[in-house]
């Protein structure tokens, strides 16, 4: 058996890391031989509920799972980490301006990459989901100066898998075998999900999803619409956010980080910005279509983009750069 590996999540007792927790700790994600130490870090109010969770991780009797560590202290979470899936943040209540959002968050952020520095491994692999999850993660990176921009990623998966799904459903067959969808941008309303390299495979015949779909009016209108508004279709419907999808990507994402994603195809994820051939500004975390090899990422290069795409990215990264603007200015608070 391999040495064991030290996984943090944040946010460990709300109801995504609960829907997480068990497929990591059953080797879905960083494989079924890797043993595994969890490291479960929540605010002080939320140590009994992750007492509970705790109890629950053991009872599961899981044959890699090693060790589980609960606490508040950030200086035992991130320890000699070798991934860090930040998970929780301020969620915005009502009446909250974004600007104060951004405010809570950056001191979150700004603790979290500090501490990272300080304790992690360099060579940690972290991902931030808490919302903004871009500009959460562009923060915690420029608090994390020793390590590497490059190992910092946030999800926009979950954006992914619901484009990959809407387009399947469509067409009447497998989400698996709808590859090289792409999201550009933030993860927000404004995101840009872009099916114009995507491949569909409809009985046994590889395809562009505009063959495949047959309906350009939709993928360029409602489709887009759909997975940019779908976590709030979720609130409205369930009263709660994306928990349990929002978990399947993650486990999606670290992953593929791990074991690398397939010849010919690319997945989407938030990375750092700066030198990518698109004409992104620099210095942001933005979703880029990206394969991966050896736990390293690269932007897939090459792609055609054309007008309707390119206003779509602009918008977003527009976006992302007021985010940004606004975020560094309260680094200093």
């Amino acid at each position: 058996m391999a040495e064991p590996i030290r996984v943090l999540v944040t946010g460990a007792a709300g109801q995504i890391a609960y829907s997480l927790l068990y497929s990591i700790a059953k080797g879905d994600v960083f494989g079924k031989d890797q043993p595994l130490i969890l490291l479960l870090l929540d605010i002080t109010p939320m140590l009994p509920v992750l007492e509970g969770v705790v109890m629950e991780l053991q009872d599961c009797a899981l044959p890699i799972l090693r060790e589980v560590i609960p606490t508040d202290k950030e200086d035992i979470a991130f320890k000699d980490l070798d991934a860090a899936i930040l998970v929780g943040s301020m969620p915005r209540r009502e009446g909250m301006e974004r600007k104060d959002l951004l405010k809570a968050n950056v001191a979150i952020f700004k603790s979290q990459g500090q501490a990272l520095d300080k304790y992690a491994k360099k060579t940690v692999k972290v991902l931030v989901v808490g919302n903004p999850a871009n500009t959460n993660c562009l923060i915690a990176a420029k608090s994390a100066p020793s390590i590497p921009k490059e190992n910092f990623s946030c999800l926009t998966r979950l954006d992914h898998n619901r484009a990959c799904s809407q387009v399947a459903t469509r067409c009447g067959i497998s989400a698996n075998v709808v590859k090289n969808m792409i999201i550009w941008g933030n993860h927000s309303s404004t995101q840009y999900p872009d099916v114009h390299h995507c491949k569909v495979n409809v009985q046994g015949k590889d395809m562009t999803a505009f063959d495949a779909v047959k309906d350009d009016a939709w993928l360029k209108g409602d489709f887009i619409s759909t997975v940019q508004q779908r976590g709030a279709a979720v609130i409205k419907a369930r009263k709660l956010s994306s928990a349990m999808s929002a978990a399947k990507a993650i486990c999606d994402h670290m992953r593929d980080i791990w074991t690398g994603t397939a010849e010919a195809e690319f997945i989407s994820m938030g990375v750092y910005s700066t030198g990518n051939p698109y004409g992104v500004p620099e210095d942001l975390i933005y979703s880029f279509p990206v394969s991966i090899k050896d736990k390293t990422w690269k932007i897939v290069e090459g792609l055609v983009i054309n007008d309707f795409s390119r206003a779509k990215m602009d918008a977003t990264a527009a976006e992302l750069v007021e985010e940004r603007d606004t975020a560094v200015s309260f680094l200093g608070v």
